[in-house]
């Protein structure tokens, strides 16, 4: 069953996951999670013609190194009804320096309380570095 939770809780959890980053509600409004998503009620309201969409789109970095490194981004598809917030999914992508996509995970019937952790979510996208180490000695015999 989804979670329908305010604004303040909403934000609440998904800040208590690690998503305490910066985000975009719809493709603007930048700022954290809560501030991001009330900006972008808020402006919809000054607005004559603009109502709030049933879904919206927010996206954010989940790690970031510098324009020279891989990231990994983070969209959420959120729900909006009357006032309540649902997490309905969640795509994780880690591109290279250049934009080209290493490797995506894309989550399904979420709920807010259901969902990855943020170090969980880079987690699953998250080229592993070990290496097993040959425990043989390669010597020649004689």
């Amino acid at each position: 069953m989804e979670a329908l939770l305010d604004l303040d809780a909403f934000a609440r959890v998904l800040t208590d996951k690690g998503y305490s980053g910066y985000f975009h509600t719809q493709g603007a409004h930048a700022g954290k999670l809560r501030d991001s998503i009330s900006e972008y009620l808020e402006s919809c309201r000054k607005e004559a013609d603009c109502l709030p969409k049933e879904h919206l789109l927010l996206t954010g970095y989940l790690q970031w190194s510098g324009a020279d490194k891989p990231s990994v981004r983070c969209i959420m598809l959120v729900k909006y009804l009357n006032g309540k917030f649902s997490l309905n999914a969640m795509e994780v992508a880690r591109k290279d320096q250049f934009g080209q996509l290493l490797k995506k995970s894309e989550l399904t019937n979420l709920s807010v309380l259901s969902a990855p952790s943020a170090a969980q979510a880079v987690a699953l996208v998250s080229e592993e570095h070990e290496q097993k180490a040959d425990r043989s000695a390669k010597r020649f015999k004689l």
